[in-house]
């Protein structure tokens, strides 16, 4: 199921995403020439982020910037100094490292797991961890390149191997402390020590995965490991900031302004979409057909799929409960204020246009624990906050 592109973007500042206007607007966006585009309606749509890849402008996992137009952290925070300090604390700038700065690999100095006929082990040595298995009568290993995931649910580990990427068969889960099967692994027994260490990964799959979890892995010069930034910065979702940064020094402010991407001005649809490049949209999640409780993860799908949704509310897009520069907060009580931006307090007072919820019939406070559930994914060994806001009955199904 794909939703087309009826027609291009933009405002100003806003790269072009599937949104039409009513009149002729500038595109604008990091790297980008100005260029304008007559509408007739306004639509938001809902797409797959390969599609969106395709439009102008500046998405998460963008190739088509040359290396040169990225200005770096550093630059970004001589302006922007509090929200830069505050985003590099976020699980989302620490989404990969080097095995030689991974923490969970440091803290560790021998995790090993028995499955099957063959024994696995990540051991501390030199910089990183050497990940190996055997069958018990020889073996093989390789050192740890980079580790996926900050390590609050999980770590998966890639290697390298004959030239090519490799993704661990084993990763590790925090709640075991310990070595089980990686996510989307086969449980079917390997055929030999190769396979069982991990899974060839190709190309595409390679930049996807660095594309999510590094910044700058692919420009126009192509996909470079030794150049990319490890975990999401700024310009991961700003898009490159030379640019921005040059004009803002030459206090041609209008034109810098216009240099770099907001996706806080984005619409409801589209927002959803540009942090679904990543954590997957609706679209996404009907092309790979992930069904039942593992698709609980992908929050934009979850969350398109709420009755409260409809074609798109603002007071329910990303950012609006979850400021990217800032932690996640784990307060459930600290979300209901935004619960309360679409509901009413109490029965007596008369749902309205700008307040289209009933008030909730049995409490007034922590919401989300109650119609945002915790659902545990067991291949993950961790519990997932369900994004598809609903009312939950008494042992409930798995909503798909």
């Amino acid at each position: 199921m794909r939703c087309k592109l009826i027609a291009g973007l933009v405002c100003a500042g806003v790269a072009a995403a599937g949104v039409v206007t009513a009149r002729p607007q500038k595109y604008v966006g990091a790297g980008l020439e100005a260029r304008t585009q007559e509408s007739q309606q306004k639509v938001e749509t809902s797409m797959a982020t390969d599609e969106r890849l395709e439009g102008a402008g500046w998405w998460p996992r963008k190739r088509s910037a040359s290396l040169h137009e990225f200005a770096g952290t550093a630059e970004c925070a001589r302006c922007h100094a509090e929200k830069t300090a505050s985003q590099l604390k976020t699980p989302m700038a620490r989404a990969a490292a080097t095995g030689a700065d991974s923490q969970v690999l440091r803290e560790h100095e021998k995790i090993s797991r028995q499955l099957g006929a063959y024994r696995y082990a990540i051991t501390r040595e030199g910089p990183g961890g050497v990940y190996s298995v055997s069958d018990g009568s020889a073996s093989i290993s390789e050192p740890l390149a980079w580790a996926f995931g900050l390590g609050n649910k999980g770590q998966t580990y890639v290697y390298e191997r004959g030239g090519q990427f490799y993704e661990s068969r084993m990763s590790f889960y925090t709640s075991l402390q310990g070595l089980d099967l990686t996510t989307g692994h086969a449980s079917d027994t390997p055929r030999n020590l190769a396979d069982a260490l991990g899974r060839v990964l190709d190309r595409e799959t390679v930049q996807r995965c660095f594309g999510c979890h590094t910044t700058a892995a692919t420009t126009t010069a192509g996909f470079d490991t030794a150049r990319l930034t490890p975990g999401v910065d700024c310009e991961a979702c700003h898009g490159p900031g030379a640019k921005h940064a040059e004009l803002m020094d030459e206090e041609k402010n209008a034109e810098g302004r216009l240099a770099i991407f907001n996706p806080g001005q984005l619409g409801a649809v589209v927002q959803v979409d540009f942090c679904g490049a990543c954590h997957r949209t609706l679209n996404d999640v009907y092309e790979m057909g992930v069904r039942g409780v593992a698709n609980v993860r992908f929050q934009p799908y979850r969350l398109e799929n709420s009755k409260c949704w409809g074609d798109g509310d603002a007071r329910l897009a990303c950012v609006a409960c979850h400021d990217p520069h800032k932690q996640l907060s784990h307060d459930d009580g600290s979300y209901d204020a935004k619960c309360l931006a679409c509901h009413v307090t109490t029965a007596a007072v008369k749902t309205s246009r700008e307040h289209p919820g009933k008030a909730c019939p049995v409490a007034k406070k922590d919401c989300v624990t109650c119609h945002m559930p915790r659902v545990q994914l067991p291949s993950m060994h961790a519990p997932f906050v369900d994004h598809r806001i609903r009312i939950v009955r008494a042992k409930p199904s798995y909503p798909d």
